[in-house]
């Protein structure tokens, strides 16, 4: 089932979120599943739960239509519980990225592109796993909104300024994208 996305200013997506434990979490395929789906329909690749408006430690990720220009996302389709990311050694590297819950809106983003990733996938099976390239953008990207982040915390203070009536309009759900979007709350005058 395709879900609605949270845009930029719902405070969902500005909420730590929890670890979940596999066995107790009914309904985790299906969530999965859904998340792919919403994904994919969506034209991304990767979702985070705060995303569809759950604020649980999931990710879903399928980089592999970057292939062409990354090798390193050739066949990459993750599920990711409750992941931990460790940056590793590298110099910052800035990169254009997007968003889902801001769209319309790409802007330039500095990361360290080497991490290890420690993750708990759907069958339970804990792994651990160097990454570089543009594969550990994607899972930071991911991971940040399960810290309450989004990537426009990475942007100047000056850019966001510059892109402060883009914003608005997406708090206010004045954008037009392909998928269903859940808006923020209207605030109370």
């Amino acid at each position: 089932m395709k879900l609605p996305i949270y845009l930029y200013g719902h405070p969902v997506l500005r909420k730590v979120s929890e670890p979940i434990d596999l066995s107790a979490y009914d309904g985790l395929s299906q969530l999965v599943d859904d998340m792919f789906e919403t994904m994919y329909a969506s034209d991304g690749c990767g979702l985070a739960a705060p995303q569809i408006g759950r604020n649980d430690r999931i990710v879903v990720i399928d980089a592999d239509v970057l292939k062409d220009s990354y090798p390193e996302c050739a066949g990459r389709r993750l599920v990711l519980i409750n992941p931990e990311v460790e940056v590793l050694d590298g110099d910052p590297v800035r990169r254009s990225e997007g968003c889902l819950s801001l769209p319309g809106l790409s802007e330039d983003v500095e990361r360290v592109e080497h991490i290890r990733l420690d993750w708990t996938g759907l069958d339970g099976v804990s792994h651990s796993e160097e990454m570089s390239g543009f594969l550990s953008r994607i899972v930071q990207h991911e991971c940040d909104h399960l810290e309450g982040k989004v990537y426009m915390d990475h942007v100047s203070g000056t850019r966001r300024m510059l892109l402060h009536s883009k914003l608005r309009g997406i708090v206010e759900g004045k954008v037009s994208c392909g998928y269903r979007v859940v808006s923020a709350p209207k605030k109370r005058k």
